[in-house]
């Protein structure tokens, strides 16, 4: 039986696998979205396909760290991945604060104290965890990556 799992780790195939992994969420959110919101713009729609896709090669690239550059402490993936996933949403919302926030209060939309567009801030912490685990799982990580 062979494994999966590349002989050698590789950064090129972490970003691949990320860039990926990222263009599914997206193309996900490309076609779902309108489902939700029916007057969602495309250039939202085009933004969320992009904007994952993206994700996933910055995840990717920062594979190579596996301890934190200044302050020397272990930083494995299912740390690093969410913490990037988390961080480059919440400055999706800061951007795109009103386009998200026609998402959470249409009327198809979920109610209650959910109604806050800083939600997608945790989907981009699971998006990241996904990301980061297909990743670290058939790219490898660490500074043997480069």
């Amino acid at each position: 039986m062979t494994s999966t799992l590349p002989t050698k780790p590789s950064l090129t195939l972490r970003i691949g696998i990320g860039k990926a992994a990222g263009f599914v969420i997206g193309l996900a959110g490309f076609f779902l979205l309108p489902l939700f919101v029916p007057d969602a713009s495309w250039m939202l729609r085009w933004g969320i396909l992009l904007w994952y896709t993206t994700l996933g090669a910055i995840i990717g690239v920062f594979g190579v760290y596996s301890h934190h550059p200044v302050l020397h402490l272990p930083l494995p993936w299912w740390t690093r991945a969410p913490s990037l996933g988390a961080w480059m949403n919440f400055i999706l919302i800061l951007v795109a604060y009103d386009e998200f926030s026609k998402i959470m209060t249409a009327p198809d939309s979920i109610v209650g104290p959910f109604k806050s567009p800083f939600w997608f801030v945790l989907e981009g912490a699971l998006v990241g965890l996904i990301i980061g685990w297909l990743a670290t799982r058939f790219g490898g990580e660490g500074p043997e990556t480069v």
